[in-house]
């Protein structure tokens, strides 16, 4: 008995395997193109993803730590901080916009500001959520000029920071 040529028990014949192999379906070509559409299609009208609606593109060749302001509940609050890559997108707000008017304050990894904003908004050296604008250091925050980002209204925005942003 030759061992080589011995089949195992549950490997089929191959006059079997080429049987099984023709009703394989053929995703050559056009159906393969199809296939790869459908699927993208799908994965974008998937109403169970979630989309970002204020995203910071960060253009510039330096990381950049952001806050950002915005009404809440009829009240100022701002938050932060985000660190965005070089070339890099981050989710700021990930529901829909409900103000028309987002502010942004940005630094370099030095704390330099990078943003020349006009509207005086409060931060923290680390982690926050400060409610309220006014009198930032008497409750132990700091003032910084925030940018005014007019999204016109719109239910999604994307701004890009680039090196030579208002």
């Amino acid at each position: 008995m030759d061992l080589r040529r011995q089949r195992s028990l549950c490997q089929p014949s191959p006059r079997k395997q080429r049987s099984r192999l023709r009703f394989l379906p053929d995703f050559s070509g056009r159906a393969a193109l199809a296939a790869l559409l459908g699927a993208a299609l799908f994965s974008i009208l998937s109403p169970s993803l979630a989309h970002a609606e204020f995203t910071v593109c960060n253009q510039t060749l330096d990381v950049v730590n952001l806050a950002v302001g915005q009404k809440v509940d009829n009240a100022d609050q701002t938050d932060g901080w985000w660190t965005i890559g070089a070339n890099q997108c981050v989710n700021v707000i990930r529901e829909e916009l409900a103000n028309r008017y987002i502010y942004l304050y940005a630094t370099d990894v030095f704390g330099h500001a990078i943003l020349d904003g006009s509207t005086e908004m409060c931060i923290d050296r680390r982690r926050f959520s400060i409610r309220g604008i006014d009198e930032c250091w008497q409750r132990g925050h700091i003032a910084a000029r925030f940018v005014e980002v007019d999204t016109l209204e719109q239910a999604r925005w994307t701004y890009f920071l680039t090196g030579n942003s208002p």
